[in-house]
């Protein structure tokens, strides 16, 4: 005798049973109302039999993503996969039934949606208001309207804030740039202490150039001295160094906060700085420095320059806008390939000083175009009267053009800040 519990069981099986043959069958009128787009699209004519040498039941892995199919017994429902799978209808399966249908990566698709705009975000709730003018007839208006009327920055103050934004680049550890020329009186040492001042100026972290140069390097000159302390005596008194300020009292700062760490000034004692010396002298100052620039001398075979050439992130070459200053500069870079510093060179940044106040006859374009397809970036330094000078260097002092080309320079240099190599 059937129990109650049992006739139920039978029944919902039977109903189970039942429902997917009518979903299948072939049998349906003209006004029932077609799937479209939904879950069942194919339309079949009859239900594929089950083979006989298969066991029926059961739902298998389709081939590609998607959910499952019936294993072989197709009065079985498809199952409905998971959202995340791209579900998209169904299509009739090799084995009979049907199959899920797969879109597009979820991902990639929600990816291509639209975003909705973050409603706490400041340019969505404050009104943006016009960047002050810095400069020009703008200003002026600015200015002379008592600050009502706002004709918005010109595209030169855009410009600055843009370079300025490049220098201001993260920089992680310690960045460490060589300034090399073969060749003297091309405003190696200058460019060195300017691009220096102009870091230190917008930067919030510490710059310190080193005159690395044998022959009584002038890069303590361009600054106020502070103190007669050297590198040698920065060396001898290293292990009694742990702190910046123990650091800041060999060295000299300007009023743009760039520092400085002098050579000897005795020919015979600086020419015994040697490889050595040069990395002690680093490996201390990356501890408390953030970009080190190194004033090299104008010989490539002195002994510590296979130390700054082998620890150097950057490298910066000076040349003047002279035929004899580009035909070194580029003997330079030539022997620098030659002797293993390929990677360097292609780092390098190749500057072209005008180091006299008229312009000469030397087509400035074709030489940066020479020096273009050799380095990363080419820039130019106007000629400038204050930096003529050879005495200590200020910025406020320098013209408008002169700045904003050591700014374009900085921005340039800061751009390989993202590849440094650490050690």
């Amino acid at each position: 005798m059937t129990g109650p519990s049992e006739e139920t069981a039978g029944e919902k099986q039977s109903d189970q049973a039942q429902e997917p043959a009518a979903l299948y069958s072939e049998e349906r009128t003209d006004s029932a109302p077609h799937p479209g787009t939904g879950p069942y699209d194919a339309q079949p004519t009859q239900v594929v039999p089950t083979p006989a040498d298969k066991p029926a039941g059961g739902y298998q892995p389709l081939p590609q993503p998607g959910g499952y199919q019936p294993a072989y017994d197709h009065n079985l429902p498809p199952l409905q996969p998971p959202a995340e799978s791209g579900f998209n209808g169904y299509q009739p399966a090799p084995q009979g039934g049907y199959q899920p249908v797969a879109t597009a990566a979820p991902a990639a698709a929600a990816a291509a949606l639209p975003q909705p705009a973050d409603e706490l975000a400041t340019a969505h709730l404050v009104k943006q208001q016009k960047r002050t003018p810095q400069s020009g007839w703008r200003k002026a208006v600015y200015l002379g309207s008592g600050k009502l009327i706002n004709p918005g920055e010109s595209p030169a103050d855009a410009r600055r804030r843009e370079l300025i934004a490049r220098v201001n680049q993260p920089l992680r550890g310690c960045y460490k740039i060589a300034m090399l020329s073969l060749k003297g009186g091309v405003g190696k040492t200058t460019t060195t202490t300017t691009l220096g001042a102009t870091f230190a100026s917008l930067r919030g972290d510490r710059v310190v150039a080193v005159d690395a140069n044998p022959d009584r390097g002038t890069l303590s000159q361009k600054i106020a001295i502070e103190t007669t302390a050297t590198v040698r005596h920065l060396l001898r008194d290293a292990d009694k160094i742990t702190r910046y300020s123990d650091v800041r009292s060999y060295t000299s700062q300007g009023s743009s906060r760039l520092e400085i760490l002098a050579s000897e000034q005795d020919p015979a004692v600086s020419e015994a700085f040697s490889e050595t010396d040069y990395r002690r002298t680093v490996n201390l100052l990356e501890h408390f420095y953030n970009i080190v620039l190194t004033d090299c001398g104008t010989g490539l075979m002195h002994s510590a320059m296979k130390g700054v050439l082998d620890v150097a992130d950057a490298l910066v070459v000076v040349s003047s806008g002279s035929v004899d200053g580009a035909r070194s500069a580029s003997a330079t870079l030539d022997w620098l390939e030659a002797h293993g510093y390929g990677d360097l060179v292609k780092r390098s940044v190749v500057v072209i000083n005008s180091v006299r106040p008229k312009g000469s006859s030397v087509d400035l374009d074709k030489l940066t175009a020479h020096f273009g397809a050799k380095v990363r970036a080419v820039c130019r330094i106007p000629f400038d009267a204050h930096l003529e000078e050879g005495a200590e260097i200020e910025l406020e002092r320098l013209a408008g053009d002169t700045r904003l080309s050591l700014l374009e320079l900085a921005a340039t240099v800061a751009d390989g800040f993202g590849g440094q190599q650490y050690r």
